[in-house]
């Protein structure tokens, strides 16, 4: 059995790869997220050789003033992505595709694992089916 990680290389991280998802992404909302999404045919940045998808989260200030809240929505988010993440990378690894996702969670309220689980499960699904609409040969 696979380990099922989320190592460094699979974050999304930098400024520039970020503005580049965001100026020339895609997004929707799947509450309480919005998501960009950008699906290439070549890397970003080569410093990445394996890595096929990379995802990264945000919770804003503005709904969430202690950072302790902050935190727990970022970390639970990364953990419901860890667990659904094995589609997303076979899809992509086996088309030479390079998928970049970024959650933004905008809901002003908590929400716990389960449902946080739940609506990015969700979101995976809804970003498989559009990428699948924009490349149908990447089945």
């Amino acid at each position: 059995m696979t380990r099922s990680t989320l190592g460094k290389n699979e974050r999304l991280k930098s400024r520039k790869l970020i503005g580049q998802l965001f100026s020339n992404g895609k997004n929707f909302y799947s509450q309480p997220y919005k998501v960009y999404y950008l699906l290439t045919g070549e890397p970003f940045s080569a410093k990445q050789p394996g890595v096929h998808v990379q995802f990264g989260v945000s919770v804003p200030t503005k709904n969430f003033k202690k950072a302790v809240d902050r935190n727990r929505l970022k970390r639970l988010t990364r953990e419901a992505y860890r667990i659904q993440k094995k589609d997303m990378e076979q899809i992509a690894g086996r088309q030479k595709l390079w998928l970049y996702l970024f959650f933004i969670y905008i809901d002003p309220d908590l929400c716990d694992f389960n449902t946080i689980k739940t609506k990015v499960g969700v979101a995976l699904k809804k970003i498989l089916q559009r990428t699948h609409h924009d490349h149908p040969e990447n089945t």
